[in-house]
């Protein structure tokens, strides 16, 4: 599918990121698709349903109600969280600029997917997603999807402090900017603390911000850009649901 960034995850889990030119959702591949209506696109709930249909989805993805924060949703009636975790059954990130991290265990019988951004990370949303699951990390492969790069991402001193204050190690993610700003990389900063809690990691090598024709942005267009979604599942749970009988 054009604009589908596919992950590759063990367990029979399926996994990607549908970018602004995902032209599948309405068949015109020069048109910037959106799945926020916050962002403006009127079409925005049609596109998640059709990205749905496109992706063979038995139902729909677990769409959270993202706010910067740590709290992981185990439900469907639990919606306002950052993190999302599920037996297989398809989990939602809304992204332009932040991070989106899907997780898969090693057998595919557990999936997460958290949307982190520099808030997020600082808060300590990956160690609050990881601690919620069943196993121990070493049995996780985490994919970081498209997020703003290090020569884009710049910050005040005041959130370096606040990342370094999460982890003390990290000070090669970040790059000295114009008089006392800094630029800082999320993915290398998401990566040491996957990393540092057993997970294998891929991913993290594309900027949102530098590649207009193809990621939506936060800031490079501003309060009403468009927002990505990267979606999660496993197949064997959309076999399970197709099976089960409708009353």
């Amino acid at each position: 599918m054009r604009g589908w960034l596919a992950a590759a995850l063990p367990g029979g889990v399926s996994a990607g990121c549908a970018c602004r030119d995902f032209a599948d959702a309405t068949g015109d591949p020069g048109r910037s698709i959106s799945f926020s209506a916050a962002s403006g696109d009127p079409a925005a709930l049609r596109n998640r349903s059709i990205l749905a249909q496109r992706l063979g989805l038995a139902r729909p993805p677990r769409w959270l109600t993202q706010v910067h924060g740590t709290h992981v949703s185990r439900s469907d009636s639990d919606v306002i969280a950052d993190a999302a975790i599920s037996d297989g059954s398809p989990l939602a990130i809304l992204t332009a600029d932040c991070l989106p991290i899907l997780l898969a265990r090693d057998d595919g019988h557990e999936i997460a997917a958290i949307h982190a951004g520099w808030r997020g990370l600082a808060a300590g949303v990956i160690e609050a997603t990881i601690k919620a699951l069943s196993a121990s990390g070493e049995r996780y492969h985490a994919w970081i999807g498209p997020a703003i790069g290090i020569d884009a991402f710049e910050i005040g001193p005041e959130v370096r402090e606040a990342l370094l204050d999460a982890d003390a190690g990290a000070l090669d993610a970040f790059k000295p900017g114009r008089e006392d700003r800094w630029h800082a990389d999320l993915a290398a900063l998401a990566r040491r603390r996957l990393a540092a809690r057993g997970l294998h990691v891929s991913g993290g090598d594309w900027c949102t911000y530098s590649e207009p024709s193809r990621f939506h942005s936060f800031r490079r267009d501003g309060a009403m850009s468009g927002r990505m979604a990267s979606v999660i599942w496993t197949l064997e749970s959309e076999q399970r649901r197709r099976m089960t009988p409708r009353h």
